[in-house]
């Protein structure tokens, strides 16, 4: 009955969607590239990103708001797909949209919208700047989330201290 199904393609659309994703992590799989490769591209692009972030914002004063909501954006970004290199694009994407890290991944594309809209539409240093602290501190988040407990270990730390 199975390969009946399978001949005539009588699944359901979640086994199609399924077979689109095994094809895809197949292909991830069967890159070129080896895990060593893999990993030296990770640390690059992550180390890339946050350098251009840093350097941006120690330019601000110096290059502008535009350039540097621009430069910054694209320093979070690099950083942000550099697990495209450990994982590939399926299950970056899955990840990214878990229940987990859901909420941060959404604070953090919102961010990053309003951050080059406050540069170019509204031309505003504070929003624009505080939009870039809210990106940065979403990215935090988003980013801890893939270290096991780290979330809980900094509600933790961030609860002693409120506390006191």
């Amino acid at each position: 009955m199975e390969t009946f199904k399978n001949v005539f393609g009588t699944g359901s659309a979640e086994q199609e969607q399924d077979e689109e994703t095994g094809i895809m992590d197949e292909l991830w799989k069967n890159s070129s590239l080896s895990w060593s490769t893999r990993i030296k591209g990770f640390v690059f692009l992550f180390v890339f990103g946050y350098l251009i972030s840093f350097i941006s914002t120690s330019l601000l004063l110096t290059i502008g708001l535009v350039p540097f909501a621009v430069l910054y954006t694209i320093g979070n970004m690099c950083s942000m797909l550099s697990t495209l290199f450990l994982m590939g694009p399926v299950s970056q994407l899955k990840k990214m949209f878990a229940s987990t890290r859901i909420i941060a991944t959404i604070i953090v594309l919102i961010s990053i919208v309003c951050t080059l809209l406050c540069a170019f539409l509204l031309k505003n240093p504070l929003l624009c700047i505080l939009c870039v602290l809210i990106q940065f501190f979403a990215m935090l988040w988003y980013s801890i989330s893939y270290i096991p407990f780290a979330r809980d270990a900094v509600k933790k730390f961030f609860g002693a201290v409120l506390d006191i």
